[in-house]
């Protein structure tokens, strides 16, 4: 591995901490001094030593996996960052004679990829269009994301396997996963608890982690059906459960201002919040279809500063508490120095001792085998991901807030997951989603508009190409929310101020993104 790329992320993450307004999407305004160096494309950088003066290491944390979460995010975050200065280097030559031809050979150099020729071309009458350029660079951008996160979906196929076999090993046949929708959460699966995307495994993120429970319903019923007619992934008597998850989300730095907005940024509010959607959908099952033990249910949270998640520990019964969990900054700490396997023994210890958790967090007895293991499962995983943030950030996230790239509508793209990179907006019809749309707006005012740069609205929808006519059903959804999202925001749509782009996809995740015009 490349030591010196190492350094160049860890003078890029103290770089931004003297500069905060560093760590957002840059505006046009933003001097080049002050825009961070790309780690070069294909090489991977290695994990420096944590910044303590001591060099330690946790046992568990696996290396190897951090280096190339780290080359990944330096490179899809890197692709972002670099339009800015590209764009203001067109800026600088726009009235040269050779105007376009200098253009594509800097856009080619810096960003790899052409710019649209007319633009270029036209430049001379009304000026560069650096709006619609910086909007095309940015989906650019999200396309070749995707794309990388695709290929590496498809290399490790091995490991997916793997995941979904321990899933059945600990007795869930599916693990449906609720997180709130702020983008500090939007490498939940891939970063914070290292879980490859599966068959058996299910995200949509909805703002404060409140679930469409009639939706997770309808889902948990498709699920078990396939299970009685085609035995998959398991048959109806295996004994096996669907495991539903919620995230909810704080900051530790600052956690009356930077935790969820949906819940005003109280913790309290947003744990009840969670457990109340979580027992509403075991209840709703069990009122439907009579018992409700082929459904368990988890609650965990994050601190979206250092990436550490806090395990909220079920019962012998299934139920979950607001006082009963597991910290897990505080048990990497607590491991920090001890060897693999008296590490490992601590992190099943310390879920029984919260298991025997009394007074409010008081429950009936230690949860089933299976749950226990994929709690331990999580916990360690967990501890890569705090040391990789304290490795390359030290000690914390600079960019503690909002620092999205693009907003995400609809189903989302499920293969890129990576912290800050998209505010998520899951919806069928502008009117049902419009709080969490307008959230959005208001984010990326703050981010993008306030430096007269367009917010890029990333409209995306998946379709089952086993269904006739499910993919031009898609695509005419698809327009219509980009003509109600135009409706809503005349005015950014009037000042060049939003631009969307909108594509579809078949349901196997890495499926080819379709653009729709």
């Amino acid at each position: 591995m490349n030591t010196r790329n190492a350094y160049a992320l860890r003078a890029r993450s103290a770089q931004r901490a003297q500069n905060p307004a560093a760590s957002a999407p840059y505006g046009l305004g933003t001097s080049t001094g002050s825009l961070p160096s790309r780690t070069p494309e294909g090489e991977e950088p290695a994990i420096a030593a944590r910044g303590n003066g001591q060099g330690l290491r946790h046992t568990l944390v696996d290396r190897q996996m951090n280096a190339r979460l780290a080359h990944c995010e330096d490179s899809v975050k890197g692709r972002f960052d670099a339009i800015v200065p590209a764009l203001r280097a067109l800026s600088a030559v726009q009235h040269l004679d050779d105007f376009p031809a200098r253009a594509q050979a800097i856009a080619r150099e810096r960003l790899g990829y052409p710019l649209p020729q007319g633009i270029l071309d036209d430049a001379w009458v009304a000026g560069l269009d650096l709006k619609h350029l910086y909007a095309y660079c940015a989906f650019e951008s999200l396309k070749a994301a995707v794309d990388q996160f695709a290929r590496d979906i498809k290399a490790q196929l091995e490991v997916v396997q793997d995941a979904r076999n321990f899933f059945l090993d600990c007795g869930f046949h599916a693990v449906d996963i609720s997180p709130c929708a702020d983008g500090r959460l939007k490498g939940l699966s891939r970063y914070i608890l290292r879980l490859p995307l599966t068959s058996l495994t299910r995200r949509k993120a909805y703002a404060g982690a409140l679930f469409d429970v009639e939706t997770d319903v309808r889902h948990w019923g498709a699920t078990e059906l396939r299970r009685f007619r085609e035995g998959v992934p398991t048959t109806a008597d295996a004994g096996t459960r669907y495991l539903k998850i919620a995230v909810y989300h704080t900051s530790s730095s600052d956690p009356a201002h930077e935790g969820c907005a949906a819940h005003g940024s109280n913790e309290s509010k947003a744990i009840d919040a969670a457990l109340e959607r979580l027992k509403q959908f075991r209840q709703a099952i069990e009122n439907a279809y009579c018992c409700g033990a082929s459904t368990d249910i988890l609650l965990i949270g994050v601190d979206t500063d250092t990436d550490a998640i806090k395990v909220h520990v079920p019962d012998s019964t299934g139920e979950l508490s607001a006082y009963r969990f597991v910290d897990n900054m505080a048990l990497y700490e607590a491991t920090l120095n001890q060897s693999a396997d008296t590490a490992r023994a601590a992190v099943y210890d310390a879920i029984r001792k919260a298991s025997a958790t009394t007074g409010w967090g008081a429950g009936k007895g230690e949860p089933h085998d299976g749950m226990r293991r994929l709690i331990a499962n999580l916990l360690i995983n967990n501890f890569s991901q705090i040391e990789y943030v304290q490795e390359i950030y030290g000690e914390r996230y600079p960019d503690i807030g909002h620092a999205e790239r693009y907003i995400s509508v609809g189903d989302g793209f499920e293969e890129v997951q990576m912290r800050n990179v998209a505010y998520y907006a899951h919806l069928h019809t502008v009117e049902e989603g419009a709080g969490d749309m307008d959230v959005g707006i208001k984010i990326f005012k703050g981010l993008n508009v306030k430096h007269g740069l367009p917010i890029p609205i990333a409209i995306h929808y998946r379709y089952d190409a086993k269904v006739p006519g499910a993919r031009e059903r898609a695509a005419a959804k698809a327009r219509r929310v980009r003509e109600a999202i135009e409706a809503r925001y005349p005015d950014l749509v009037t000042n060049g101020l939003l631009a969307c782009w909108l594509s579809v996809q078949d349901l196997p995740t890495g499926s080819p993104i379709e653009e729709v015009n």
